[in-house]
């Protein structure tokens, strides 16, 4: 019996496909026509030997063999596309320094990192986790080549850098945090218990004006000097805190907007930062790496 072989464009017009929603949106990202996608698409279920789509309503839904081969699409495309960057970037070597935030520390580290180690081992990266305003010093200092931080309303650290080049990647929601477990109720006439790091964050500044606007009492409950902690005092139950959904561990969940009465919270820019005008090649591309890893949703 011969073995399949797979057409990685059509690989790749179909997992658009699925992510984005539609396939005419794919067509753009993949650079082709929504007919030319159409026709790849029943090529690649020609090669399957099954039907990878069902309707659903006036669209399309995956049938369990489209589940299993998206699975398998993603990491089939991961692995071209790694090695390809591998056979253009052999060349690539030297030091980058990066920072970022700690919501990306344990998302963001393992996968980027790694993929860009195995495709540039001779550049070495020396990873920098701390909160925005230590990563606008040290990128204003020229001790980071590029940073991932927040911007936006909230936050006037970015603005207070205008030389620095800077990229923006997306822009999520704040959204409250708690478990299933929070005995607050917006009922009960006691103050809502905020669990906050241990100094002053751009997330707990915008949730208590966001509270004092709505006029919602709150308390301090909880506080600690690490994101895990945050985390952890969440899931215990002993309040609610604020980040986005980027990295969110599975022992809480972000509420429902309107969801226990709790006021609307505003989103913030992602952005990447370059301590130079001109990144060297291998800080662009490390930086294309996070920006699509965040972008597609990987982190």
């Amino acid at each position: 019996m011969s073995l399949l072989n797979f057409d990685i464009a059509f690989l790749r017009s179909y997992v658009a496909g699925v992510e984005l929603g539609s396939f005419a949106r794919a067509a753009d990202k993949v650079g082709r026509s929504t007919s030319a996608v159409s026709a790849q698409l029943k090529k690649l279920e020609e090669q399957a030997g099954l039907p990878l789509f069902r309707k659903d309503g006036r669209g399309l839904a995956l049938t369990p063999a489209g589940e299993v081969l998206l699975g398998y699409a993603r990491r089939l495309l991961e692995l071209n596309d790694e090695a390809a960057v591998a056979l253009r970037g052999v060349e690539l070597e030297g030091w980058i320094k990066l920072g970022l935030q700690e919501d990306f520390g344990e998302a963001l580290l393992p996968d980027v990192l790694g993929r860009f180690a195995r495709a540039h081992p001779k550049v070495r990266i020396e990873a920098h986790v701390a909160r925005n305003t230590e990563l606008m010093e040290r990128l204003a200092m020229g001790q980071l080549d590029l940073a991932l931080l927040w911007g936006g309303a909230c936050i006037a650290d970015v603005a207070d850098y205008p030389l620095l080049q800077r990229q923006r990647i997306a822009e999520p929601d704040m959204r409250w945090i708690a478990s299933s477990s929070l005995a607050w109720r917006p009922d009960s006439g006691e103050p809502l218990p905020l669990i906050t790091f241990d100094r002053e964050c751009l997330f707990q500044r915008c949730a208590t004006q966001a509270l004092d606007r709505a006029g919602i009492a709150w308390r301090t409950a909880f506080t600690s000097p690490s994101l895990a902690g945050l985390w952890a005092a969440a899931a215990a139950g002993l309040g609610v805190t604020v980040r986005t959904s980027l990295g969110l561990p599975s022992t809480v969940r972000a509420l429902d907007e309107g969801e226990a009465g709790l006021p609307a919270l505003p989103a913030l820019a992602l952005e990447l930062l370059y301590g130079a005008a001109t990144p060297r090649p291998p800080v662009e591309r490390l930086a294309a790496l996070i920006v699509a890893s965040l972008q597609d949703g990987d982190a």
